[in-house]
């Protein structure tokens, strides 16, 4: 990519779109276009139509998407399904008709099988049934990538996938109810830390509430006291993360300096997306172990087994990515302590 190339940023106010952004930033693009959703919405096909016919961009990051922890995939099926069949058929339609050089495509590791090996592989894509959880979400993201491929048989582009695994990063969503579990528990550990000092007026601010009362019964709901939290699940089941700066090196990495023919193994169109990941992994409970030792939250943590787990475990195989000669660079605690100060900043 040319550096005065000009280039579409779907979801720039994301946790990934942001981190893309500031990535091209850095490494010197000025020709950067974004709209917020309330400028443009990616559902709308005549609205995203307009928009590629006048903007004529070379090239496209899709780091837009629906997206939420396991309470929210589970409770709002429809509109994560929808959602992200709507802004992926727009975005990359419109990319193909427009004639844009390249475009990466961001999905996420849920795509493979509840029962996939593990570490995964790419080519374990569609060999066994979803978490049902997340099927929707899932079921979504599976079409982008076989809607990317498919357009680069037909129609010979150049349009990527890249799968990245749990996420995490300034910008991320920490509501109680339809965040990830990692900012999750920050959230949860900060206000219990909160509780257990007495701190009753910053429990109110952070919660946006004016009543103490309104703030207990609200942390009631998410299992969050002075003297405990808890935790959906067993904590058994192990996660791998990555800091979002580090995703979004990656992206641009493979923007830069990957094509479709490049991942293409002996001609073999199928499963020619690549993980993101680290390649190592942690439980539940060993995560929620490190926030609570940095939050600095004192209280016990208590597992609710009567909730779902969700897939008990989800490593990518990153040997494709590495092969391709890119390595993460933020180490766990590293990052949860980056995040931590970000909320404690920015809430």
């Amino acid at each position: 990519m040319n550096k005065d190339a000009k280039i579409y940023i779907a979801g720039h106010r994301g946790l990934v779109g942001s981190a893309i952004k500031e990535d091209l930033e850095k490494k010197g693009y000025t020709n950067l276009v974004y709209k917020t959703h309330k400028e443009l919405d990616l559902t709308n096909t005549v609205a995203v139509t307009s928009f590629f016919e006048k903007e004529q961009p070379e090239y496209v990051f899709l780091a837009a998407a629906k997206v939420g922890g396991i309470i929210a995939n589970n409770t709002y099926r429809a509109d994560f399904i929808y959602a992200n069949l709507m802004i992926q058929n727009n975005v990359i339609h419109q990319s193909y008709l427009s004639g844009v050089k390249k475009l990466l495509f961001l999905g996420s590791t849920c795509i493979y099988p509840k029962e996939a090996p593990q570490p995964m592989p790419e080519d374990s894509l569609l060999t066994g049934l979803l978490e049902y959880t997340n099927e929707p979400y899932a079921i979504a993201k599976i079409a982008g990538i076989k809607m990317c491929e498919s357009y680069n048989i037909q129609y010979g582009t150049n349009f990527l996938s890249v799968m990245p695994t749990n996420l995490y990063g300034y910008n991320d969503n920490f509501d109680l109810e339809k965040s990830h579990v990692l900012p999750a528990l920050i959230r949860k550990m900060h206000l219990a830390k909160l509780l257990s000092e007495g701190n009753q007026d910053e429990v109110m601010r952070d919660l946006g509430v004016s009543a103490f009362a309104k703030a207990e019964e609200t942390l009631r709901k998410y299992g969050v006291s002075g003297t405990s939290v808890e935790i959906w699940g067993t904590g058994a089941p192990r996660r791998e993360f990555l800091w979002s700066q580090d995703m979004a090196n990656a992206c641009v990495f493979i923007m830069e300096k990957t094509d479709f023919d490049d991942v293409t193994p002996e001609r073999d169109i199928r499963n020619t997306h690549i993980n993101i990941g680290t390649g190592e992994d942690i439980s539940i409970k060993e995560l929620a172990q490190i926030i609570q030792k940095i939050v600095g939250f004192k209280g016990a943590l208590t597992f609710n087994a009567s909730k779902p787990d969700g897939t008990l475990r989800k490593l990518t195989d990153v040997s494709k990515l590495h092969s391709l000669g890119w390595k993460h660079k933020v180490q766990l605690e590293e990052g949860i302590a980056r995040l931590y100060h970000w909320y404690l900043e920015n809430k």
